[in-house]
Order: structure tokens, then C-alpha cells, then sequence
């Protein structure tokens, strides 16, 4: 169903991909969006280690929200700063493409969980982020996207 990478060469480890997932702070959510149109999105993003999924928040409403809900297919891209070799120009980027489905999160206790510990990418202030989730909290749609497929490979832009 999902293709294979072309140049496997540069594949990356899930163990990388992971890696990527967990440290980079945002990518860029891909839905299919109004009058079916490709509809991609800056967000910021928490990987669970232990369901394996990627947790992101919003607003309970919008365009974004209206087409997960007609469409549960979505991918997911991240890719980190890169680096160069010593002595060379072009950059060394990584970089993961997950697909799946996503899952809206009902349970206002994984909720307010997953938000905090997606707080803590940003700040280790923890009377900020329980003023936020105290603040926001009520307001906030949880939703997941459940990896079917991911790929990640090491990219030299020269």
C-alpha cells in the first residue's frame, strides 16, 4: 500500500525517525482539505513512546478540524536543523514522513496530560503550563495520528 523509498540509501533507522519525532518541536500536518484540495499546516506535536502515536492540540473548531472529520487520512512531516561536514557548504537535513489516521481524543484527562508534556518541549516552568492548561484547557481539542507508515531519510542539499 505505502511505497518504498527510491533512494534507500539515505533511509534512516525507525530508531532516527523516532529520535526526530521526539526532539523536533514542529512539522507540518497534511489533511485533505476543501474541495479536496492538499491543506498543510505548521503544529507543534508530542510523540507518546508508549502508544507510539503523535499527540497535537487546537482549537475545537476550523478548517483543519472540518477535514479530519470528513477525512481521517493525514500525513506528517518533521525534519530537524541539519548539520554540515566539516569543510563543506550544503546542509545535512533529516527527515520523517509518518502516515495515518487520525483520532480525536475525547477524555479530558489524556487531554490536559499530553498538553503538559507537550508544554515541556517549550518551557520546564511548570506554574506557566498549569496556568495555561487551567486557562486553556477547557477550550482544547486533542487529537492523535495513529502511524500506519513512516519513512525517514538523511537528505545532502548540494
Amino acid at each position: 500500500m505505502f511505497r518504498e523509498m527510491v533512494r534507500q540509501k539515505q533511509q534512516l533507522a525507525k530508531e532516527e525517525c523516532i529520535e526526530i519525532l521526539k526532539n523536533e518541536k514542529r512539522g507540518v500536518l497534511s489533511v485533505l482539505g476543501d474541495d479536496d484540495y492538499p491543506y498543510g499546516m505548521p503544529l507543534n506535536h508530542y510523540y507518546c513512546e508508549e502508544d507510539g502515536k503523535i499527540y497535537f492540540h487546537g482549537g475545537r473548531g476550523g478548517h483543519k478540524i472540518d477535514a479530519m472529520k470528513r477525512h481521517d487520512k493525514a500525513s506528517f512531516c518533521v525534519y530537524d536543523e541539519g548539520f554540515r561536514k566539516e569543510g563543506e557548504w550544503a546542509l545535512n537535513i533529516r527527515s520523517v514522513i509518518v502516515f495515518g489516521r487520525i483520532e480525536f481524543i475525547p477524555d479530558r484527562e489524556t487531554t490536559y496530560r499530553i498538553s503538559a508534556e507537550l508544554s515541556r518541549k517549550f518551557t520546564n516552568d511548570e506554574e506557566y503550563i498549569r496556568r495555561e492548561l487551567e486557562k486553556s484547557g477547557p477550550g482544547t481539542l486533542m487529537f492523535a495520528l495513529i502511524p500506519e507508515h513512516m519513512t525517514g531519510k538523511l537528505v545532502n542539499e548540494a
